[in-house]
């Protein structure tokens, strides 16, 4: 495991915007943890977008702006061009909003619309689901939805027998890249004793629903 996935998952369970127990998802699925990254924000704020901007990195990818879509993605997608731009890399930022407004500038983007090829930065890929509406969108725009990073790649299957990930890049040509993933929560637990107790439920829910 990488640092700075380390760092990510610390920073996430001390926030307690990682939980262990029983959760309901939006898919009905009952799952052994859940991730939800607002309660971050009380968090080293710093040390979270550079997590970000590391595995950006790691794609070794041309971009041309940055996308988070509503609402976690606008938080996000704002410290990793806060931090970017620190570094003299200046990225025009884009979000939108969940309802289109109809009067002041109006439409539902915040900002330019998204030009050239687009980074999307959210807080978690599940289904895909909003991952794809965010797609559809920016290519309304006659942009180029080029890469997708995601904090937590839950690894669930989408609508078929592959994940969501994969699912979205053979749809779409996206490229799909988290910070951690399943496979890395359940090596983190493996190595942590303070977390040891969970990994039976998490090895058990990849078994039945992981792709």
């Amino acid at each position: 495991m990488k640092n700075y996935q380390k760092i990510f998952l610390n920073l996430a369970l001390d926030a307690k915007a990682l939980e262990f127990g029983s959760f309901t998802l939006k898919s009905g699925r009952t799952s052994p943890y859940f991730f939800n990254a607002a309660k971050m924000l009380s968090g080293n704020l710093s040390e979270l977008a550079n997590c970000y901007v590391q595995a950006i990195n790691e794609t070794e990818m041309e971009y041309d702006c940055i996308y988070g879509p509503a609402y976690k993605g606008i938080f996000l997608g704002s410290m990793v061009a806060v931090l970017l731009s620190q570094n003299g890399n200046n990225y025009p930022l884009s979000f939108d909003r969940k309802e289109v407004k109809d009067h002041g500038e109006g439409g539902n983007i915040i900002g330019n619309n998204p030009i050239g090829n687009v980074m999307i930065i959210d807080d978690v890929l599940s289904a895909g689901t909003a991952a794809r509406q965010s797609i559809e969108l920016i290519n309304k725009t006659g942009a180029i939805p080029k890469i997708f990073i995601v904090g937590l790649d839950r690894q669930e299957k989408g609508s078929a027998d592959i994940s969501a990930s994969k699912e979205l890049q053979n749809d779409f040509g996206i490229t799909v890249k988290s910070i951690v993933n399943l496979d890395t929560l359940i090596s983190f637990t493996e190595n942590n004793s303070d977390y040891a107790a969970h990994l039976g439920e998490l090895k058990a829910y990849r078994d039945n629903w992981g792709a």
